[in-house]
């Protein structure tokens, strides 16, 4: 049974998980992976999320103040071993809840043209492509999704 938990990026756990989705993202972007990683530092995150399959960590996500109504999404990943049994889609869910709950009307994200299963779930949770937003604009691999949340 997954069981979902809000933590920080204090949290060994959250670490754990996201130094495997940064050893991902290397493999997957390359020499753009320089660029990236200095919008992925994990310091100070108020809101992150856990997912467990029992004891063990599987999944993550995070969600920090983009505007004065929106969040952005981040460090969403879940192991590949434990892939396919809906684990990121309850994150997110949580990730949403969460930010509405602190008065949020939007959530956005970034993700990379060579991750299309964080595409495919964007888009099957709701997320509609956006203009490249930020630090993302101008940036060929990049993707970018809002959702209303409220």
């Amino acid at each position: 049974m997954i069981k979902l938990t809000r933590t920080d990026s204090d949290d060994p756990h959250f670490i754990g998980l996201v130094k495997q989705l940064d050893a991902d993202l290397v493999h997957r972007d390359g020499a753009d992976n320089i660029f990236y990683s200095q919008f992925n530092k994990i310091s100070k995150i108020k809101h992150a999320m856990v997912a467990y399959d029992g004891e063990l960590p599987v999944g993550c996500g995070a969600i920090k103040e983009y505007s004065q109504d929106s969040m952005e999404v981040k460090r969403m990943y879940v192991l590949p071993e434990s892939r396919g049994q809906g684990i990121a889609s309850r994150v997110l869910k949580a990730l949403e809840d969460w930010a509405m709950q602190l008065g949020y009307q939007k959530c956005v994200l970034e993700t990379g043209k060579r991750q299309p299963e964080a595409i495919a779930l964007y888009q099957k949770n709701g997320y509609l492509i956006i203009p490249n937003y930020g630090q993302y604009a101008g940036i060929e691999n990049s993707i970018c999704f809002e959702k209303e949340i409220s």
